[in-house]
């Protein structure tokens, strides 16, 4: 315990008071003797992070309580924990540490916040480090914030966007899996067996393009809209 405490730059008697609040995980013990490694010093250096922008003890206990209760990368992908993130996504997951994450929302990383984060499936813990499963996502999620939009409306627009998105992705599944298989169809209809997805695969590109057109000119309608509705009025 001295030894740990003397590497992260803490007394002793802070680093007990931490212990005693479950800010660190228990040391290995061999008989009487605790081990403290990497992870313990980690951590501390993670609180101290955490400290110098401003969260509370209460805050960061809350926060720590909510990374573990979150669910692992292998989880959040369907793997294991030690497999890489899958062939069949194109979204690159990022690694962060906590106070990585709090520099990209900076005031926003609230323990409410996590937890609509985890729920919704955009963060996970791995040990030490929260995984975001979109880069993308991630950066727009940080833009919106910047721009003055809060963190819990983001998080909730996107809770939103993904009821609608899913709809979506269905429609086209449906539609190619019953017009394009590469497999005989079942008794219901439908293909049955991976074979059947490979079109779906190979066409999700095209899927792509007509949602983000399909948005574009839905933006357009409402642009034009909204000028229309603040253009004066010619008999004026």
């Amino acid at each position: 315990m001295e030894e740990l405490a003397g590497k992260a730059g803490i007394p002793v008697r802070t680093l007990r008071f931490y212990r005693e609040r479950k800010l660190l995980p228990p040391p290995r013990r061999e008989g009487r003797i605790a081990w403290y490694d990497d992870r313990h010093l980690a951590r501390l250096r993670t609180i101290a992070a955490l400290l110098e922008r401003g969260h509370t003890l209460n805050g960061i206990a809350d926060l720590v309580a909510t990374f573990e209760s979150g669910r692992g990368v292998g989880e959040l992908f369907g793997l294991d924990e030690d497999a890489a993130a899958p062939a069949w996504t194109e979204e690159t997951p990022v690694r962060l540490t906590p106070e990585a994450l709090a520099d990209h929302f900076a005031g926003e990383v609230t323990t409410e916040n996590l937890a609509a984060a985890l729920d919704l499936g955009y963060l996970a813990t791995d040990g030490e480090e929260i995984v975001h499963v979109s880069r993308r996502l991630l950066d727009v999620s940080a833009a919106l914030v910047r721009e003055g939009v809060p963190l819990a409306a983001v998080l909730q627009a996107g809770r939103q966007v993904r009821e609608h998105t899913t709809a979506m992705a269905e429609i086209f599944a449906t539609m190619v899996r019953s017009h394009l298989a590469e497999e005989p169809a079942g008794e219901d209809g439908p293909p049955r067996g991976a074979a059947a997805d490979a079109p779906l695969e190979r066409l999700r590109p095209l899927a792509k393009s007509v949602v983000e057109a399909e948005l574009s000119m839905a933006l357009d309608r409402l642009l034009r809209t909204g000028k229309e509705a603040r253009a004066p009025d010619s008999d004026a």
